[in-house]
């Protein structure tokens, strides 16, 4: 395991999501991911299971300081007093004093942005969160989040696979000292079986997941969310630090990008992407 460094944080390179994951699931999977030694936790509002990641986190055996923990500010609580509101709801439902990251978590809204950011601050001023971060936004809408704050953007969480090309923002993340945080890295499942994912896995006697999450980590700057109800695949996702993909095999990765790619594109909540 490793950290990416971006704009003061330290991000752990590998976390644990927790998106359409069912309470049960959550208070079962956390505790035992982060006995693996996963120490990245990801949930959010619309999750609606911030409680129970809480709770399974009081009752591992990793203590509060040595997890970082990120959630995300729905749309509908954008307005700065239902904001500030909602992150004391998210931080009682936690069981937690403060957020390591929080992150405004789809861009379109009738609130501008500047409010939005301008709350992100308030709340980190004021010692419930330590980073501050956005979700799913475009290029364009990320140098307009880094100019209006005062704290540093250190994230920008998009879906990132090998099927969709992501050099703009990694590009403009990267120049800005930020983080891409990657989600759904195994393309809903369609690594899987990928004849060119799976030749280069079977030179390393690895699975195609491990290769993807691979990939992601080995470029600079990139964080990458792995999400299973599985111990068994949740210990193997874990197990990338002990090789290397080499740059014949990285490029060959990055040449699976293709048009349409893009999976998650929700009309109402999506920008105009890159």
């Amino acid at each position: 395991m490793f950290n990416v460094n971006a704009n003061g944080a330290k991000i752990p390179a590998i976390g644990f999501g927790t998106f359409r994951m069912p309470g049960a699931d959550v208070l079962r999977m956390v505790p035992a991911v982060l006995k693996l030694g996963y120490r990245h936790v990801d949930t959010a509002q619309i999750y609606g299971n911030e409680a129970e990641v809480g709770e399974a986190i009081a009752s591992s055996d990793v203590a509060r300081a040595d997890i970082f923990l990120t959630t995300k500010i729905w749309v509908d609580k954008y307005r700065h007093d239902a904001f500030i509101q909602s992150v004391d709801e998210s931080l009682k439902k936690l069981n937690t004093d403060y957020v390591d990251l929080l992150l405004l978590h789809w861009p379109k809204s009738d609130v501008p942005l500047a409010e939005r950011i301008g709350a992100l601050n308030e709340v980190r001023d004021a010692g419930k969160v330590r980073h501050i971060g956005v979700s799913n936004f475009n290029t364009v809408l990320m140098a307009e989040s880094a100019a209006l704050s005062e704290a540093p953007i250190v994230t920008n969480q998009v879906e990132y696979h090998p099927y969709l090309d992501q050099t703009p923002v990694l590009d403009a993340a990267r120049k800005a000292g930020m983080s891409i945080t990657a989600y759904y890295a195994m393309a809903d499942g369609k690594v899987i079986g990928d004849p060119a994912i799976k030749e280069i896995a079977a030179a390393h006697g690895k699975s195609e997941a491990q290769v993807v999450l691979r990939w992601l980590v080995q470029q600079d700057g990139v964080v990458a969310l792995s999400k299973t109800v599985s111990e068994e695949r949740a210990k193997g996702n874990f197990e990338i630090f002990d090789f290397e993909l080499s740059s014949d095999e990285m490029k060959a990765l990055h040449a699976l990008a293709r048009p349409g790619g893009r999976i998650v594109n929700p009309g109402q909540l999506a920008p105009a992407w890159d």
